[in-house]
């Protein structure tokens, strides 16, 4: 297929309308393969205003004597008009653009396209292997190995190749756990906590059914666990369904780990919403968001309404549970709902963020993210497919990932010091994860970005976030290492709307965001005045 085939008409004349705090930027506008582009006249701005075709979530169109108005909705939270010369022109343009926006294909997509010339292809996409992350973990203990049982992923598909377990567990036992756990996701190594002596394990669940099935080998691997870590260690499993929920799942095949087959573990029961539920809620928020006529009390009741803070709140208490067992109790913990892809990696990132210093840092953040959601499965191609425009009735969709930013957002204004990446880190991951012309968050899985040669053939995000021109952007100019554990505040007074994402486009910026250009002003102006200063030697007397 060609993208020529799908466009109906090239260019035509345009307004576009992008909001109050923007002015309306008149000239040609062209639909190309990929994007939307508006060529200013000779005579206005010589900028050229440019839309990745994947940003849009929603387009209505809308015609009135010789002239048509389109309406785009972005994933982003955008919310785009334009004026177009001509009835047909505006069909035909708003053909094109629902055809071009929805394509399925990955290998069509930008990043295969995508050519900056500051960047090579490969740059940054080695940047964090398993490998890495275990060499950290066996400097503090020699009670794990990293397996490559999975090199040709036919274990868990949406494994990464290699993996970290239990030393004490061979191969042959990984693979029986395997098909004991639902998609194959059997426990793995998320963290090891080295001042406890504890660690941190994701799964799926295992597949017990009616008839309450066992598996040797399952329970080998976390008695496993448990020898490896300190002497006398307990393990809890939080499931992140509810009890019933588990229980019908057990009569679809599923469930949960019987105490008796599993000593020295307890099951916590922590339920997170996902799925369908989890997108209603975003909806909901962005449409009370994008609401500015609505009285005090409307807002108020809307917003109480949709759910989300009560996500919030739920998110940060489960990751919470799961740290303080592990620093407090000396407690090993093991996460997984059903899947294993969604609610489960929202609480191991989570917890690693309020218990590992590194995890809070630039690189480390960009390792976690990585490791715990990019290479261990969190379906993005699915659950991004659309945002909280979208007219389709959701199937996959459902916004993890951005519950995921929002509680590190909420982590880093309660304790501004001690992240050093920014809210605009935060938003800049937001809007890759929906569109992106980095190849990062393509695919659903590993195996599917070996299979489109993600890696060789995109390039990845971190190699464009980690640029010096967009450091000042995304890094925190505040930041002081913390090498304490984080324990953030999950009462209803603590929380709150994430304004840098849900009203970025519906309001000037705050005063809070003045404030924090002057302070990266003065950081800035502080380091030039430091390195102008010529060194004293020790022998000078200094007054």
């Amino acid at each position: 297929m060609e993208f020529s085939e799908l466009i109906r008409t090239g260019q035509a004349q345009a307004e576009l309308l992008r909001g109050s705090e923007a002015p309306p930027l008149r000239g040609t506008l062209c639909v190309t393969g990929h994007h939307l582009l508006l060529s200013p006249g000779a005579q206005a701005t010589p900028d050229l205003w440019l839309l990745l075709l994947r940003s849009v979530d929603s387009i209505e169109k809308r015609v009135e004597g010789d002239s048509g108005t389109i309406t785009l909705r972005c994933k982003d939270l955008r919310v785009l008009q334009l004026e177009i010369e001509g009835v047909e022109a505006t069909l035909d343009i708003a053909r094109s653009i629902e055809a071009l926006s929805s394509l399925e294909s990955v290998i069509t997509s930008f990043p295969f396209f995508y050519r900056p010339k500051s960047l090579r292809l490969g740059d940054a996409w080695h940047f964090h292997p398993p490998e890495s992350y275990y060499k950290r973990v066996a400097r503090e203990t020699n009670a794990w190995r990293l397996s490559e049982a999975n090199e040709d992923f036919s274990l868990c598909p949406s494994y990464p190749r290699a993996v970290i377990v239990p030393r004490a567990v061979n191969n042959d036992a990984l693979a029986r756990s395997a098909r004991f756990r639902q998609g194959g996701r059997f426990p793995v190594l998320s963290y090891y906590h080295a001042p406890s002596g504890t660690a941190l394990l994701r799964s799926s669940q295992p597949l017990t059914g009616p008839q309450k099935r066992r598996c040797a080998e399952d329970e080998e691997l976390l008695r496993a666990v448990l020898a490896g870590a300190r002497p006398g260690a307990q393990g809890f499993i939080v499931d992140t369904r509810s009890t019933q929920a588990a229980k019908q799942a057990r009569m679809t095949g599923g469930g949960t780990e019987s105490k008796a087959a599993y000593p020295g573990w307890k099951r916590l029961h922590r339920p997170l919403e996902r799925g369908r539920p989890l997108q209603e809620s975003f909806v909901r928020l962005v449409e009370a968001c994008g609401d500015l006529e609505q009285s005090m009390d409307r807002w108020l009741s809307r917003l109480e309404g949709c759910r989300w803070l009560s996500h919030v709140k739920e998110t940060l208490s489960t990751a919470c549970l799961a740290a303080h067992s592990m620093e407090r109790e000396g407690a090993c913990i093991l996460v997984h709902g059903a899947e294993g892809t969604d609610s489960t990696l929202l609480v191991t990132s989570l917890a690693q963020i309020i218990l590992d210093p590194l995890s809070r840092t630039m690189a480390g953040f960009q390792e976690l993210i990585e490791r715990e959601w990019i290479q261990a499965g969190h379906p993005f191609q699915l659950r991004c497919a659309h945002s909280a425009f979208s007219h389709a009735r959701p199937k996959h969709e459902a916004p993890t990932f951005l519950l995921f930013l929002d509680c590190v957002w909420q982590l880093g204004r309660q304790f501004p010091l001690s992240l050093e990446f920014g809210e605009g880190m935060l938003l800049a991951l937001f809007d890759h994860a929906y569109a992106s012309p980095f190849g990062t968050f393509l695919c659903n899985s590993e195996k599917e970005r070996c299979l489109c040669e993600v890696r060789t053939r995109t390039h990845s995000l971190w190699s464009g976030l980690n640029q010096p021109k967009e450091q000042r952007k995304l890094r925190n100019p505040l930041y002081v290492p913390n090498p304490s554990a984080i324990w953030p505040s999950v009462e209803p007074q603590s929380l709150r709307l994430w304004q840098g994402l849900f009203l970025r486009w519906t309001r000037p910026p705050e005063p809070s965001e003045v404030a924090w250009e002057k302070v990266w002003q003065i950081v800035t102006d502080q380091e030039k005045a430091e390195g102008s200063q010529p060194t004293v030697s020790a022998s000078e007397p200094q007054p």
